[in-house]
């Protein structure tokens, strides 16, 4: 492999690492797991035979949200204190 083939590699590979990144911190994304995860704790709880199960899964689903939110601005807390 030659010089420029293995500069074109590198550059495909940072396109990807990009792309991933972007979807990572995308509203989209977080939208998405929201949902998910709603959709997941209200059925547990349906089958559970619990009260309320589409009010009472709006806590854990924000508890979930609000961690995955929080958890950049921990790391970037983090890595200026390392």
């Amino acid at each position: 492999m030659d010089l420029t083939q293995r500069i074109e590699a590198i550059e495909e590979r940072n396109r990807k690492v990009e792309a991933d990144k972007a979807w990572e911190t995308s509203l989209m994304r977080r939208f998405l797991v929201a949902i998910l995860t709603y959709g997941v704790i209200t059925s547990f709880f349906f089958v559970a035979h619990l009260p309320n199960p589409f009010v009472n899964a709006i806590v854990p689903t924000l508890g979930f949200l609000l961690s995955t939110l929080t958890v950049s601005s921990v790391k970037r807390w983090w890595l200026k204190k390392k």
